[in-house]
Parts: C-alpha cells; sequence; structure tokens
C-alpha cells in the first residue's frame, strides 16, 4: 500500500515539473505578437492596429493565443478596435459572430502564403517538438499583408462602386445619331403631317427617341407659297441624324411663326400624353428654310433666345441689316446659289461692317448648266443639304471638329467638292 502511494506522488511531481519546465506555450503566445512589425502593431484588414500588449491581454489563458474569422480576416484584439474594422472593413462578414477561433479552416489576413496559424493542431498536439513556435513574419511578408489588405478595403468599397457607377451618367449634350456622314440619312424617322399649332405644318423625329439624352430642335421655314412638303429630303435628312424638326406652314420673315412653333414644341415637352414628353431640350434650338424660310430662320435667331444658330439657303436680308443684328454668342450661315436672285442679298446681309456674330458666307459654284446656268435659287435646299446638316451638328450638337470644315483656308465646305453633286463650295467666315 505505502508503494502504491509513493509511486503515484512521484508520478504527479514528475507531470507538475514537465508541466513547469515547459515554455513552449509561451514562447508562442511571445513570437506571434511579433506578427505585424517591429513597433509592436498588427496591421487590420480597414487600417486600425492594436498594441501586442493588447493582444497578450486577450491570450491570456488560450493555448494558441490566436483569434481567426471564418471570412479569411483576422479578428481585433479588443472591442473597440472590433467595432472600428467592422464599421470600415468593405470584406464580406468582416463582424460575422460564427467564426470558430479554433477552426482548422481558419485563416489569417492576405493570402496563405503570407501569414501561417502560429497555433496550428501540430503545435498543440506536441509542444515540444522543433516546430512549436509561430512562425515570425519578415518585413517583405508584413508589406505583403499591408498591402493585400489595403487592396481589399479600396477595389470592393461600395462607395467607389457608387462613384463608378455615377460617373457613367448619360452624355453630355443633346443626342445625335453615331452615324456623322451628313450627305446620308442614319436613322428611322417619325414623319407627321398636318400637324404643329396651326394644324399645317410637318412633324419629323427619330423613330427611337434617346432614353438617356435630350434631343436637339430644328425648326425649318418654307419659301415663300411653297409648301412644306416640298422640303421632305431636308426635314427627313436632320430628323436622321438625332434633331427634332417642326417645319413651318408658311414663313412670313419676321419669326412671328417660328416662335409660334417653338412654344407648341415646349407645350409638348411637357405634355405626359405627347410621344416627345421630356424628349426635348428647348434652350439647344437651330432655325433654317429657304428663301423667306430663311428670312424667318434669320429673325428667329435675333428674337427668340432659345435659337443658337440660324442657317440661311438661297435667302438674305434685302436692305443687308438683318446679320447685324444676331447677338455675339450666336451664329449664322448664310449660303447662295452662284447665279441665283438671291446672291446680292446674301452678300450684302454677311458684307454689312456691323456683323458682329460669328458668320459664315458660303457659296455653291459649278452647278449644272440647267434653265438657271448653275446653282441657282433653290439649290441649298436639294443639292447642298448636307451643308445644313454639318451646321447643325456642330453648333447645336457640339462637334467641334466641324468648324475646320468652315473656317479657315481650306477644308470640307470651304473649298471641297459637293459630294455626290458636281461643283465645289466657296466660303468665307469672319468674327470666329
Amino acid at each position: 500500500m505505502k508503494s502504491k502511494i509513493l509511486k503515484t506522488m512521484v508520478l504527479v511531481s514528475s507531470l507538475a515539473f514537465f508541466n513547469c519546465g515547459d515554455e513552449s506555450v509561451s514562447s508562442a503566445i511571445s513570437n506571434y505578437g511579433e506578427l505585424s512589425s517591429s513597433s509592436g502593431e498588427v496591421q487590420l484588414g480597414d487600417g486600425a492596429s492594436s498594441s501586442s500588449a493588447e493582444q497578450a491581454g486577450q491570450q491570456q489563458g488560450e493555448i494558441s493565443g490566436v483569434s481567426s474569422s471564418s471570412t479569411g480576416t483576422a479578428e481585433t484584439l479588443s472591442s473597440s478596435s472590433v467595432d472600428e474594422s467592422c464599421l470600415a472593413s468593405s470584406l464580406p462578414d468582416a463582424c460575422g459572430s460564427g467564426s470558430n477561433p479554433t477552426s482548422s479552416s481558419d485563416v489569417a489576413p492576405g493570402s496563405s502564403a503570407d501569414v501561417q496559424d502560429p497555433a496550428s493542431s501540430a503545435d498543440v498536439q506536441n509542444p515540444a517538438s522543433s516546430s512549436d513556435k509561430a512562425p515570425v513574419v519578415s518585413s517583405s511578408s508584413e508589406k505583403a499583408l499591408a498591402s493585400s489588405s489595403s487592396a481589399k478595403v479600396e477595389s470592393s468599397s461600395s462607395e467607389k462602386k457608387v462613384e463608378s457607377s455615377s460617373s457613367a451618367e448619360a452624355p453630355k449634350g443633346i443626342f445625335l445619331a453615331s452615324g456623322k456622314e451628313e450627305e446620308k440619312d442614319q436613322m428611322q424617322v417619325e414623319y407627321k403631317t398636318r400637324t404643329g399649332w396651326d394644324g399645317g405644318g410637318i412633324l419629323s423625329y427619330p423613330k427611337q427617341l434617346s432614353s438617356t439624352q435630350k434631343h436637339g430642335v430644328v425648326v425649318w421655314g418654307p419659301g415663300g407659297g411653297t409648301e412644306p412638303g416640298a422640303y421632305e429630303g431636308m426635314i427627313r435628312r436632320l430628323a436622321s441624324h438625332g434633331f427634332v424638326v417642326i417645319a413651318l406652314k408658311e414663313s412670313p420673315g419676321d419669326a412671328s411663326q417660328a416662335i409660334k412653333a417653338l412654344d407648341w414644341l415646349d407645350k409638348q415637352n411637357k405634355d405626359q400624353n405627347s410621344p416627345l414628353f421630356g424628349k426635348l431640350d428647348m434652350n439647344v434650338v437651330g432655325c433654317s428654310g429657304h428663301s423667306m424660310g430663311g428670312l424667318e430662320s434669320e429673325q428667329a435667331v435675333i428674337k427668340d433666345k432659345r435659337v443658337l444658330t440660324a442657317f440661311l439657303n438661297n435667302s438674305g436680308d434685302w436692305n443687308g441689316a438683318g446679320a447685324n443684328k444676331v447677338a455675339t454668342d450666336r451664329t449664322i450661315a448664310i449660303l447662295f446659289g452662284e447665279v441665283g436672285m438671291e446672291k446680292d442679298n446674301a452678300k450684302n446681309d454677311y458684307n454689312n461692317a456691323g456683323v458682329k456674330a460669328p458668320a459664315c458666307l458660303i457659296e455653291m459654284t459649278g452647278g449644272p448648266r440647267n434653265s438657271e446656268g448653275g446653282y441657282g435659287h433653290g439649290s441649298g435646299s436639294w443639292d447642298g443639304m448636307a451643308a445644313t446638316v454639318a451646321w447643325m451638328r456642330w453648333h447645336l450638337g457640339g462637334e467641334t471638329e466641324r468648324k475646320t470644315d468652315f473656317v479657315g483656308s481650306s477644308g470640307k465646305y470651304i473649298d471641297g467638292s459637293i459630294i455626290g453633286k458636281q461643283g465645289k463650295w466657296k466660303t468665307q467666315c469672319k468674327n470666329f
């Protein structure tokens, strides 16, 4: 009996001696405190840190001395750090309560190559083995850990996604057809007759109106005694390039009809039952027309602030006193045929010394030797309609690259060929 008691005491003493002398667990805890940097801080996913002293306080009584979340982010070592990390972290489930700190699937922040678990199952099972100490992360690993964490936060931030999304808002400016060739129709259009404020005009616009941009407006004025339908080609061409076109029933030459047409379109833009509801930019308007319609356009750009530009086809003020009244923040172009009856009016209007607005005088030369002996009174609205379209895309659509087509010593509409027709353009500009 005494021998059994003696053996038991010896055994207990041996076990106590063995446990008291084993420093591997405390060594592992101590070494884990060196995970961050020489300053003794552990870098968290949101850039916050906790001191090694806080780690030691949290790790007391834990065999592993490590706590990791199942999402791959290190749990912080104090409640205040946890709150800050949760608020700032963009990683999924950064504050999840279902983490198992002793789970074998837990990993430290960053990739598995950056940080090994200092309290692996091998360490706990064999505390006296040569691998009982947690590996100390080198400075290069620390940098990798920090860069990996910050990269994750920056790339996955919901705020940055929102900013990126908001920066991709609707394009600026009015809608224009993607096809830029003004010598061709670019889109299918609606073409409605017997409409407008007086029931005698024509309304044309793209069949597919834009859902992200507003459409600019062009008012077309017919020549004296001519039905607006005679200009169907011009009306359709302008609409096919993205404009909403309203053609007048008649053109008295004093802007009265153009202004009423714009007021009618403004109501359509505000009418929920109209196909044009909310589709128009009523501050981006151009006026164009033939002969008397040109005079209507010129007066509209003078009298109505909604109108930014006027393009007169085979027209010009009789007394040469129209263009000189155009404000300097508006533009005007006057086109004439080489033998057209409007020739002198066009030149006098442009050459008036009082013209201060940016202006161009455009001549069509080398026309067919028909009854007029060249490009005459009807040339601009038919053979030369591309110039009107290009002008509107420049001054309403903001295609500033088209400036060199009109302004300078050589360019498409300065001295270039009239595409699809015979002859050449001859243009001069001022005040640009």
